[in-house]
């Protein structure tokens, strides 16, 4: 009887063996599938940190690109409205000398005096005189206001 039960007890020493390396085996499988995951885990983050990173890129590069087209059109626009401003002024220097001159066409005399002028007619001559100035002084600040406010509006084609 010793025998037979020599005999199961190796078998089950065998048994239990077997067992064992069998739940090593399974074991050492799991840390494979663990560690397999873990790794796959990492890639993905790291893919995942890589594409973030490439959309901020994108999106700062366009954002610059905005901002530098809108800065591009505020200097033209602040470049036009100098543009303007010194048309205007050259227009107005235009018409002022425009009208300096005719007052001084219009107080010049026709012709020569070919006599000296009597004390009558020197004062009168004198009088001819402040009136042009007084009238150049007026064309003058009438010049300086229409230079200083915008040209009225022209009328553009009629809208429908």
């Amino acid at each position: 009887m010793m025998g037979k039960e020599k005999g199961l007890l190796t078998r089950i020493g065998h048994a239990a063996e077997a067992a064992k390396d069998k739940a090593q085996e399974v074991g050492a499988a799991l840390v494979k599938t663990a560690e397999g995951a873990a790794s796959d885990a990492k890639r993905e983050a790291g893919r995942t940190r890589i594409l973030v990173e490439k959309k901020a890129r994108a999106v700062t590069a366009r954002v610059t690109r905005k901002v530098k087209g809108a800065e591009a059109d505020a200097k033209s626009a602040l470049a036009k409205a100098k543009r303007t401003v010194k048309s205007k002024v050259r227009t107005a220097a235009a018409e002022a000398k425009k009208v300096a001159g005719k007052v001084e066409r219009a107080m010049s005399p026709k012709k020569p005096a070919a006599k000296r002028k009597t004390g009558t007619a020197r004062k009168v001559a004198g009088h001819k005189t402040a009136s042009a100035k007084s009238a150049v002084k007026k064309g003058m600040a009438k010049v300086k206001t229409a230079a200083g406010r915008p040209a009225p509006r022209q009328p553009g084609p009629p809208t429908r």
